[in-house]
């Protein structure tokens, strides 16, 4: 990073926009971190798809899954991959607020562009003791601070809380993973003092054409829903973000069948968490790593693999 705590946040604005990709964990036979395949799949996005962001260690990284060595050595390995291609935004959350400040810290001396810290899910906790939390984390770091608000957390963070939040100089945004309506309701709030950013790809065109959005931040859909030869997503982001918004919705529009697929294995087979999986086994697919999630997640058996790539063949995506 090269910019001042106290510049965070205009650093934040001047950085961020287009498509973001969540990425994934990819792990070897034994069930390592494997080096190797993650590095390809980065010069996929940043090569043949054209991701203008990524942001690793999260959700779809499995990050509770990690040792703490792991999640430094993955950082390092995608800020290397993507240096002079694309910014980075790394989740740096821990329950622990001292473990929190050192991954941060490593962050920002591996070279990301900024962090995100998923709040401490347990125990619960009342908005003083996230408070007290979050400045003490943010106190101790120089790099900017995303909040990453989602149902996967099991705790919600109030709108006070994020009032008090934004105030801090080094949080530049938040993360919403909630329903559209409180997407809204916090951009409305706060969209002056921090970026507000849904991960919600079914929205997206909204939030660009009527609430002036230029950040996709940011989920797996950048490589589940595109290909290196079809790139719906790029195409109809670009035209919205030129003011060609209804050429955008045509593009847009041809993604339904894609959509339908995603409401199957992504939100109507198993738990919220457990799409992690089949998000895995998608990316694998298409041609990126995919392969098992760790425990205690399952991985896919070879019938629903089977069955996942029929639903995708039926959609028009295949692999390239």
């Amino acid at each position: 990073m090269d910019y001042l705590p106290s510049e965070a946040k205009q650093a934040a604005r001047e950085r961020l926009a287009g498509l973001w990709a969540a990425t994934t964990t990819p792990f070897g036979a034994t069930g390592e971190l494997d080096e190797a395949a993650l590095r390809r799949d980065l010069d996929r996005l940043t090569g043949e798809l054209r991701i203008d962001g990524v942001f690793c260690g999260g959700v779809m990284s499995e990050f509770w899954a990690l040792s703490g060595a792991e999640r430094r050595r993955l950082v390092e390995v995608v800020v290397e991959c993507c240096r002079g291609r694309c910014p980075v935004l790394a989740h740096t959350g821990h329950h622990s607020a001292a473990e929190t400040i050192e991954l941060t810290r490593h962050a920002e001396q591996a070279g990301a562009d900024f962090a995100a810290t998923i709040n401490p899910y347990y125990p619960p906790a009342s908005d003083e003791g996230l408070l007290a939390w979050y400045t003490r984390v943010c106190a101790s770091v120089d790099i900017g601070v995303w909040l990453f608000d989602t149902g996967y957390s099991g705790v919600a963070l109030s709108t006070d809380l994020i009032a008090r939040l934004a105030a801090i100089e080094n949080v530049v945004g938040i993360k919403v993973g909630r329903p559209h309506a409180r997407y809204l309701e916090l951009l409305g709030r706060f969209g002056d003092q921090i970026l507000v950013c849904s991960p919600h790809e079914e929205t997206w065109l909204e939030n660009m054409r009527d609430h002036g959005q230029r950040v996709y931040m940011s989920s797996a859909m950048p490589y589940l829903y595109q290909t290196p030869g079809w790139q719906p997503m790029r195409e109809y982001t670009t035209l919205a973000l030129r003011g060609d918004v209804a050429k955008a919705a045509e593009v847009a529009a041809t993604l339904e069948p894609v959509r339908s697929v995603a409401r199957t294995w992504l939100h109507g087979k198993q738990r919220q968490i457990d799409n992690i999986a089949s998000i895995k086994a998608w990316a694998g697919l298409l041609g990126m790593s995919g392969g098992p999630v760790r425990p205690p997640l399952l991985s896919h058996t070879p019938g629903e693999l089977s069955e996942l790539a029929a639903d995708l063949a039926t959609a028009g995506l295949r692999s390239g």
